[in-house]
């Protein structure tokens, strides 16, 4: 398989800056969507680059070093909680992915999104399914983003100790559920996300 296939596609039809575009967090019940655009350098192969939801946390934080210092440039940013519960997780995602997008330091004028949505990007892009698995800086942005989110939820567990969000990141597993019921609902939970318990 060819990693850097859809980047060379568009340099082909005359892009210059091609960046990956991925997320990380639509599903937990607490905490911010994360999302990372990447701008790799022409052929960079990183030893082990893959979609972040295959590799472990170690290899993870690996690669997230890895893929800072080589990348032409990279921005992480996020979309809140309480974006996610006005707008909803969707339009919340497009808006982390426009902040991350728009907040690379040298400019990407096109751009490969990971799934089959598009976000209302300021320059052209293509979604691709399965993105993370199929492009090189797809496939980056997904292990910056995941890495990020994971690191700002463990802070938030220094916040909110009873939660154990470093356990569980936000996401809706058994211990989170147990969490909610006996502390109730804290500040950065998702209240769209927890109609049923509220």
């Amino acid at each position: 398989m060819d990693w850097f296939l859809y980047e060379k596609e568009a340099k082909k039809q005359g892009y210059c800056s091609v960046c990956g575009i991925d997320e990380a967090g639509r599903g937990p019940l607490a905490g911010p969507v994360f999302a990372a655009a990447v701008i790799l350098p022409d052929g960079c192969v990183i030893d082990g680059l893959n979609d972040s939801k295959k590799l472990s946390p170690k290899k993870r934080d690996e690669l997230f070093e890895i893929i800072r210092e080589r990348a032409v440039a990279f921005s992480v940013d996020a979309a809140t909680e309480k974006e996610i519960d006005e707008i909803n997780i969707l339009q919340a995602t497009f808006l982390a992915m426009k902040r991350a997008q728009e907040g690379l330091k040298i400019k990407a004028d096109y751009a490969l999104i990971d799934g089959n949505r598009m976000p209302p990007l300021s320059i052209p892009a293509m979604s691709i399914v399965k993105g993370d698995s199929r492009s090189s800086s797809i496939a980056a942005a997904s292990i910056l983003a995941k890495v990020s989110r994971d690191r700002y939820m463990t802070q938030l567990d220094k916040l909110y100790p009873q939660y154990k969000f470093a356990q569980h990141k936000g996401y809706p597993t058994e211990l989170h559920y147990e969490m909610i019921a006996k502390y109730g609902i804290s500040p950065v939970h998702r209240l769209s996300f927890l109609k049923k318990v509220i």
